[in-house]
């Protein structure tokens, strides 16, 4: 009920920014792409919100907001976790060691960065890039379920346990998710372990070619 509260307070917020007097009727919100109200808008509309947004504590920490990046509408959505400081210095999602791991595991199936887009659950680093908490995920929910109505992706990689959580609204942990497709209203949704994670547990790439293999045979399934 805690959660279900949030996430209603969090869409509410979200239209309170946007200047929506009235709530639209919806369904039963089954996944966070429910909370968008579907108000017209372009995708820089939605990067002006964004850097501007103080709906949490982390815009008093930040030196900038990380929206992301890429073209849009774009075939491939990545989705990280959180900006880290270099991110938060050049506003640029997946930047630093991280980012230079991403580069070759997108190289390594064939893809380049150019041909992607690219962002995070929360859009501000929390401090010392400790795992984002729960109201600074659900504040951003909104703003990611937006974004992947703009860039009406084919396809979803999750990056690490907090996209893995947040996009299939789930407690359960990375290592009982990874290995399968899942579904996000229709769009396939691989996961698998973060770049920076793998820095840190070199032993996890072999796991993580595993994942990028079936993020390919599935995309490739597609064509």
């Amino acid at each position: 009920m805690r959660d279900a509260l949030r996430l209603l307070r969090s869409y509410l917020e979200y239209l309170n920014l946007l200047g929506v007097e009235s709530v639209p009727s919806y369904p039963e919100i089954r996944n966070f792409l429910d909370l968008d109200p579907g108000i017209p808008g372009t995708m820089e509309d939605l990067i002006r919100e964004i850097q501007r947004c103080h709906r949490c504590a982390l815009h008093r920490t930040r030196t900038q907001a990380v929206p992301g990046e890429g073209p849009h509408p774009c075939s491939i959505l990545l989705v990280g976790e959180a900006p880290g400081r270099e991110e938060d210095l050049e506003g640029r999602p997946f930047v630093g060691r991280a980012g230079e791991l991403l580069t070759r595991m997108l190289s390594a199936i064939g893809l380049s960065r150019r041909e992607v887009y690219i962002t995070n659950v929360v859009k501000c680093r929390p401090p010392g890039n400790r795992t984002p908490e729960k109201e600074e995920i659900e504040a951003c929910r909104p703003y990611l379920a937006r974004q992947i109505k703009l860039v009406k992706p084919r396809i979803i990689l999750g990056l690490g346990s907090v996209a893995a959580r947040s996009l299939l609204l789930t407690e359960e942990p990375l290592s009982r998710l990874r290995g399968r497709v899942h579904y996000l209203e229709g769009i396939p949704v691989i996961l698998t372990y973060h770049p920076a994670y793998l820095l840190r547990n070199p032993a996890a790439k072999r796991l993580a070619w595993e994942d990028l293999q079936l993020f390919k045979k599935t995309l490739d399934g597609m064509a």
